[in-house]
């Protein structure tokens, strides 16, 4: 999930801020699920017709939204056994200003206990600003320290029609230059490199540059950050885009984290389990304490950005 801190916005649900660095600056088979079905573990809620759901995604394109819907489907079609209820109360899992120009949606699913899968968030943001309409949807998924494998992160930023930026890693979780079987392992067995590359040779796409740091030192070297603007061809070509680049790309590199890391044991000692527990802990407490800290009270107030950040340290454990 994304949030706005003056008209920055900034990243919920990955463990880095990139939505703030980015906008602050500024065909395999798939499985085909109309946006009217949305998976069963993110139930309708038809006692409150206003609140909106996670798989509403209602301010996307059909493109957009059926990518979105796809992912989460095949992550719990997958994992479903090794993953518990969403538990959010229903006022964290929707929440908005007052004014309705911020709304946004919010899912968090444990993994069961000893499972390799510590979570999985999905969310959206609407949000209305001066310069127009700003929608950002995530979803990402976390390992436990029972293994050091990557985590899956997918974030669209879709900042008009025409014009989005794409978030899409594994992150890795260890040093690739103490660890060199670990990039040998997850990011060139694989070819996720593979990936990048055919996005970039898109006429419409140019590579993204983080501003930040951080963002630049955790992700990964395959990751792929950029920015398409479908320009004069309009919003018929982004949703081509969409569909027939980067949800083959998305899906691709998903059943790279679900084949790979997901569902593979990986012999963890006891020592570096602990180590990965503190590494993970600091990036979802930055997450938390210093991006959501300062971007939720200017963009929902005190009182929700209190009850949805409290909720958010429970599920995270920071």
């Amino acid at each position: 999930m994304a949030l706005v801190s003056c008209c920055s916005p900034h990243s919920l649900l990955s463990s880095i801020p990139y939505s703030s660095a980015i906008l602050s600056s500024t065909k395999p088979s798939r499985i085909q699920i109309t946006a009217t079905s949305p998976p069963s573990s993110f139930p309708m809620d038809h006692h409150d017709k206003k609140r909106r759901n996670l798989t509403d995604f209602p301010y996307v394109s059909a493109a957009h939204r059926n990518l979105m819907i796809n992912l989460i489907s095949t992550v719990e079609n997958r994992l479903g056994s090794h993953l518990l209820p969403c538990s959010l109360p229903p006022d964290v899992q929707y929440f908005e200003n007052q004014t309705r120009t911020a709304q946004a949606s919010l899912q968090i699913r444990p993994g069961r206990k000893s499972s390799l899968i510590d979570l999985i968030m999905g969310s959206w943001i609407h949000c209305e600003l001066p310069s127009g309409a700003l929608n950002i949807t995530s979803f990402s998924a976390y390992l436990t320290a029972l293994t050091d494998a990557p985590n899956f992160l997918f974030e669209l930023i879709v900042s008009s029609p025409t014009s989005l930026v794409l978030i899409l890693d594994l992150s890795p979780r260890k040093d690739l230059v103490l660890h060199p079987d670990y990039l040998q392992t997850f990011y060139e067995d694989t070819r996720l490199d593979a990936q990048r590359q055919t996005l970039e040779k898109l006429p419409e796409v140019q590579q993204y540059i983080s501003s930040s740091l951080f963002i630049r030192c955790a992700c990964s070297p395959t990751a792929i950050m950029i920015k398409v603007d479908a320009g004069e061809h309009g919003s018929n070509r982004m949703e081509e885009i969409i569909e027939d680049n980067i949800a083959v790309a998305a899906e691709e590199v998903l059943g790279i984290w679900l084949n790979q890391c997901a569902c593979v044991e990986r012999d963890i000692g006891e020592s570096e389990g602990g180590e990965l527990e503190t590494r993970d802990r600091m990036f979802r407490n930055k997450t938390i304490e210093v991006d959501l800290g300062s971007s939720f009270p200017r963009l929902f107030g005190p009182d929700i950005a209190n009850r949805v950040l409290e909720a958010m340290r429970n599920a995270f454990r920071v």
